[in-house]
């Protein structure tokens, strides 16, 4: 079936704007139909040039099928089945909204050289990200992450860097001995990213069993991995740490229970440490990310918690692609934020003042 596009569709064209397309909507539409999704997975990034997908997918989708995609586009070589204008259904803005510009990131070659950075989370999103950055500038990173499949793939992009990748589990005790044991005698850094979501459930119909598993990764793992760092950075006299916040530790209506309490006892954590220990030489700040690219995803296992939070979710920010959290996460990490301190530093494009 061909239909006239009413613009002119390519790579550099935002998703909405492919969304309010007639065609553009069409081959969408069939392409995440093939893997069970609609147009609404879009919608955190529908102000971005479709091409971005590329690179923020990881091989999900791959720059042939957007040549594909285009190519159809221009011949209006939509499914047989699809109707003559099809609704635009994750893009209700009906402004033709420009793509927003792409952020490039810079890298400072040198930053991190001659320190030894632990990652924890670091075989994907955030933490990948992170571990990334301080390679490429230099550092030698400890990438701690649960799945070996996840470190290796993190280790084959980065064949000339210095990286010391483990399995382990920063709630277990043997992981972190065996964590520290690989760091050497030094550890100039930590970016404490490893987490977890809850499923959204209000207290009311909170299970243990998530209380305690969100608890135990994103507290007692934070705080095992602090704990394990802080005596040799107090014994050198120097050290930074970052640890993985949310906009959850700032407002209630980012998450449920079990998560956003977790993530408000990671900036109590935080806080107190960076008082304590400020003046023997080691920095302690938080980040707080927004809605971020990352493969944690959200599930709702209370009616209640889905109607609640995806009414606050409707002033959602555009998503961000991990990189660009990676970047404040090492500007508190480095000798950059040599004057910050015990701040929560919301990276979250501007969610939390909405």
């Amino acid at each position: 079936m061909t239909i006239t596009t009413s613009r002119v569709l390519t790579a550099d064209t935002s998703i909405s704007d492919w969304l309010a397309d007639p065609v553009g909507n069409a081959i969408l539409t069939e392409m995440l139909a093939q893997g069970g999704q609609t147009p609404d997975v879009f919608k955190p990034v529908r102000r971005l040039a479709i091409k971005r997908l590329v690179k923020m997918s990881r091989g999900a989708f791959t720059q042939e099928m957007l040549d594909d995609l285009v190519r159809r586009a221009a011949a209006g070589d939509v499914p047989g089945d699809a109707p003559a204008a099809a609704a635009p259904a994750a893009a209700p803005e009906t402004d033709a909204a420009p793509a927003a510009r792409e952020w490039i990131e810079r890298i400072d070659q040198g930053r991190f050289t001659g320190k030894t950075v632990v990652v924890t989370g670091a075989g994907s999103g955030i933490g990948r990200a992170t571990a990334s950055r301080v390679a490429r500038e230099g550092g030698r990173v400890v990438a701690v992450d649960v799945s070996q499949e996840r470190l290796d793939e993190f280790v084959a992009e980065h064949a000339d860097a210095d990286i010391v990748a483990l399995t382990a589990d920063i709630t277990d005790e043997a992981g972190i001995a065996r964590i520290v044991e690989a760091a050497g005698t030094t550890i100039d850094c930590l970016a404490n990213i490893a987490g977890i979501m809850d499923d959204m459930t209000p207290v009311g119909e909170l299970s243990d069993a998530v209380w305690e598993r969100v608890m135990r990764v994103n507290v007692t793992g934070t705080m095992k991995m602090m704990r394990a760092v802080v005596p040799g950075m107090l014994e050198q006299g120097f050290g930074s740490i970052v640890n993985t916040a949310s906009e959850a530790a700032l407002r209630g209506s980012a998450a449920g229970a079990a998560y956003t309490a977790s993530k408000h006892a990671v900036v109590g954590l935080t806080k107190s440490s960076a008082f304590m220990y400020g003046p023997s030489g080691i920095r302690v700040n938080a980040v707080a990310p927004g809605p971020t690219i990352t493969n944690i995803e959200a599930s709702f296992a209370s009616p209640l918690g889905a109607e609640r939070v995806q009414l606050a979710m409707t002033i959602l920010p555009d998503a961000a692609e991990a990189e660009a959290l990676a970047a404040s996460i090492t500007f508190l990490l480095s000798d950059d934020g040599v004057n910050v301190n015990g701040i929560t530093l919301a990276s979250d494009g501007g969610w939390s003042v909405a």
